[in-house]
């Protein structure tokens, strides 16, 4: 709080720079963390919160007739423009956003003056909310092939490292350290990903001290241990991220990458991902050459397509979802926080845990089309890489996602609420045509076994008049039926199966009868009706093509 000069300052107007809208009148706050303007409209008391870490830069301009401008540029694209009544408090409020916006000490940083008002137990369980050992027993190890080593017990092997890593079961405490001193930041080849399903994995580790010539046996070693966990491949990938040409020219410091003569059953891919300082100098160029057209009041498209050309931004953007798409995405506490943050930095105590506030309102967070079984993504989600794909499908969602002008008024939540209500109208209506297709092919079942019981039924009668010389003729056959002695009900299928006979040749032997169509004849009114009483199924003699017919039906 030291560092702020003006703590509060009213009658400050918030420009909307897309839009002819009128400027919002409000007050301009400034907290030890964030910058707050709040409208002064009563009904809405609309509030714009900026977090000072989040800001790029500050820009003073010239003081017109209605007040003093100041220009805020955030790293999120965001863009505050206000107008300061007063000249004095403007220098005051941009001399204070100028030292909150860089820190000079890490203890300055907002997460360590973050106090959700916890108690210790509640501060203790957002700590262990994530529990890195069962992330990898749900991968499914330890197993044959991997497993834990505490040889990084107090970080005494590598300080960006956690305690605990998994290796090959066959790399030994002595292979790892040996490795690890082979390695820059002596950060060793260590377990990332594990797919239980094919005994895959993808491991991480720093480039080597290899130079021009150097070698290192445990280092060959440790990357024979992890082919040997990798069954199901007689050789591994080598991914290096950066372009050949630096990793070429990082011998001459000593680094470099592996020689494929000491190491057997290698294959390299280079990736082609710039260091961080091209990275970090190409988005300083992209944002300029957004915020100059963005400022402009009749931008020019050239000037801003030769801008975004000249920044690389895209570019590198792209060569970084090419290589997630190479080697599959790993989760952010296990391998972004674990394999590389400033440990030393990091305290429990003095900090709480983001996974307990991302965990209570998890809500917010979770993606409504999301199934478990995969059944709507068929596998991994895999981005369209076409270059048009970044301008019109991810530009405005990232970098103008802050320009309500420039979307449509509906919003990303409701559309995808609305997309998971008519999927799950969808999956209902799929479950009871399934339901029906089971009762109608159940159906079906169940007059087939009924007929074939009535065949094996009128074979036997067949079989037993023959031996009492059975009539030549239909007519002679009804009267020898009529000697037959009467049969209890409790005969059931046999009397059915008397009746069904007779019933059809008698069909056969009187024209008016086999004129008729099989529905009018009591053997289809008995053998198509279904137990649960609904309309007649088709006939044994339609084969397939009833089948299909329902099925299309359906």
């Amino acid at each position: 709080m030291e560092h702020i000069r003006m703590p509060k300052v009213e009658n400050v107007r918030l420009l909307d720079r897309l839009s002819s809208r009128k400027a919002a009148l409000g007050t301009l706050y400034l907290t030890a963390t964030h910058v707050i303007f709040v409208e002064n409209v009563s009904e809405t008391r609309k509030e714009t919160w900026v977090l000072h870490s989040q800001i790029s830069s500050i820009e003073k301009q010239a003081t017109t007739a209605t007040g003093c401008p100041l220009l805020i540029r955030c790293k999120n694209f965001q863009v505050i423009q206000l107008v300061i009544p007063q000249e004095r408090d403007c220098h005051d409020v941009y001399i204070s956003l100028i030292r909150l916006a860089r820190p000079v000490k890490y203890e300055e940083l907002y997460c360590f003056s973050f106090n959700p008002k916890l108690d210790k137990e509640e501060r203790e369980q957002g700590w262990k909310l994530v529990d890195l050992n069962e992330e990898y027993n749900r991968m499914g190890i330890p197993n044959n092939y991997w497993q834990i080593s505490d040889v990084n017990r107090d970080y005494g092997v590598c300080d960006s490292y956690p305690t605990e890593v998994y290796v090959p079961k066959s790399a030994t405490a002595h292979i790892i350290v040996g490795s690890s001193k082979f390695r820059s930041r002596r950060r060793f080849p260590a377990l990332s990903y594990y797919c239980k399903d094919n005994n895959a994995s993808i491991c991480r580790s720093s480039q080597p001290l290899s130079g021009f010539s150097a070698r290192c046996l445990e280092d060959e070693q440790m990357l024979q241990a992890i082919r040997k966990a990798n069954p199901g491949s007689d050789f591994i990938y080598v991914v290096d991220t950066r372009p050949k040409l630096n990793a070429m020219a990082n011998r001459a410091a000593g680094k470099g990458y592996e020689n494929e003569d000491n190491y057997s059953n290698i294959k390299f891919q280079f990736i082609g991902i710039e260091n961080i300082h091209v990275m970090r100098n190409s988005l300083q160029k992209m944002l300029e050459a957004y915020f100059a057209v963005c400022e402009l009041k009749s931008p020019s498209m050239s000037d801003f397509l030769w801008g975004l050309e000249n920044s690389g931004w895209l570019k590198h953007i792209k060569a970084i979802m090419d290589a997630g798409i190479f080697i599959a995405k790993v989760l952010i506490e296990k391998d972004w926080v674990s394999f590389g943050h400033k440990f030393n930095h990091r305290i429990q105590e003095r900090t709480y845990s983001l996974w307990a506030h991302l965990w209570k309102n998890r809500a917010d967070y979770l993606n409504p089309l999301y199934r478990a079984d995969h059944s709507q993504t068929q596998g991994t989600l895999r981005p369209q890489m076409a270059p048009c794909n970044f301008l019109y499908k991810f530009w405005s969602g990232m970098y103008n996602r802050f320009e309500k002008g420039l979307h449509p008024r509906q919003s990303v939540t409701d559309y995808l609420m609305a997309v998971k209500e008519e999927t799950q109208q969808l999956e209902e209506e799929l479950e009871v045509l399934g339901e029906r297709l089971a009762n109608l092919q159940k159906s079906q079942l169940n007059d087939n076994k009924v007929k074939s019981k009535q065949q094996d039924r009128s074979k036997q009668l067949g079989l037993s008049t023959s031996n009492n010389s059975l009539a030549n003729t239909p007519q002679e056959y009804s009267s020898d039926l009529k000697s037959f002695p009467s049969r209890s009900p409790s005969q059931g299928d046999e009397e059915d199966s008397a009746l069904i006979l007779t019933q059809d040749n008698l069909k056969s032997s009187d024209p008016d009868l086999s004129a008729n169509s099989d529905q009018e004849s009591g053997v289809e009114d008995l053998s198509c009706r279904s137990p649960s009483g609904g309309g007649c199924l088709p006939s044994e003699d339609s084969g397939k093509d009833s089948d299909e017919a329902v099925f299309l039906a359906v």
